[in-house]
């Protein structure tokens, strides 16, 4: 008897939805049809009882819908980012003297205490951007360019300086909304 193609993708969509996966090819599928079984080989593996990471992941994921929102709806709050820019670098810099390793590892320490607190502001659609520069005040200059794409309307930024007797630090936090 011979099965029609309906039949044979209604069969192989129930094999693949079950994980099973055969080796044989087409004329073998057809020998199988006419003859009812395969004279040489027929190589079955099956997958349901092991666990795939696909599985796993696919059920982590969330996924969500476009909101279709070209503009934020609640601004990035400057004036507070300000205030925790002025907080964290005089907390941490206060009474520091310019050592070149301490003052590398502080730059890192100091960015991520910002960014944490900025994000437990909880503004959504913003990613950010923190930099932190520390160097010795020592009658030198220094001049630090940035350029950036942006949207004027909805990406700003926040800067403080701050300054004691043997060093200086820059921090800066760029906001940029997330279309």
């Amino acid at each position: 008897m011979i099965m029609s193609d309906i039949a044979k993708n209604k069969m192989a969509h129930s094999l693949k939805k079950r994980g099973s996966v055969s080796s044989l090819n087409s004329h073998e599928l057809r020998w199988k049809e006419l003859h009812g079984r395969i004279k040489d080989r027929v190589n079955t593996v099956s997958y349901m009882d092991e666990p795939s990471l696909r599985d796993d992941a696919s059920r982590l994921t969330v996924q969500m819908e476009n909101t279709y929102q070209l503009g934020p709806t609640k601004h990035f709050p400057v004036v507070i980012v300000n205030h925790i820019l002025k907080d964290v670098l005089t907390n941490y810099l206060q009474e520091e003297l310019y050592e070149p390793e301490l003052c590398r590892q502080m730059t890192k320490t100091i960015s991520e205490v910002i960014k944490a607190q900025i994000k437990d502001l909880m503004i959504p659609r913003y990613k950010l951007i923190v930099i932190v520069h520390i160097g010795q005040l020592n009658r030198q200059s220094i001049l630090i360019g940035s350029r950036c794409l942006w949207n004027p309307k909805s990406d700003t930024f926040s800067s403080y300086v701050f300054r004691n007797s043997s060093l200086f630090a820059l921090a800066n936090v760029y906001a940029v909304y997330f279309e």
